[in-house]
C-alpha cells in the first residue's frame, strides 16, 4: 500500500483536499448546533474525517 500511495501524488493530494474540508464542514456545521446530541455526533464524524485525512496523508512515510 505504500508503493501505491507514493506513485499516485496527484490522488493522494486531491483526497486529503477532499476530506480535510469535509471534515472541517462536519464539525463547523455541528458546532453550530450547540446543545443537540446529533450536533455532537456530526461533529465527532468531522473528527474521524480530519484523522483519515492524516491517515492518507501519512501512508507513504509506513516502515
Amino acid at each position: 500500500m505504500q508503493k501505491f500511495w507514493k506513485e499516485h501524488v496527484v490522488l493522494r493530494l486531491t483526497l486529503i483536499a477532499l476530506l480535510f474540508i469535509l471534515g472541517i464542514a462536519l464539525v463547523i456545521s455541528g458546532w453550530k448546533m450547540t446543545g443537540e446530541l446529533s450536533g455532537l455526533g456530526i461533529m465527532v464524524g468531522g473528527v474521524v474525517v480530519l484523522l483519515a485525512a492524516i491517515f492518507v496523508y501519512n501512508a507513504p512515510y509506513e516502515d
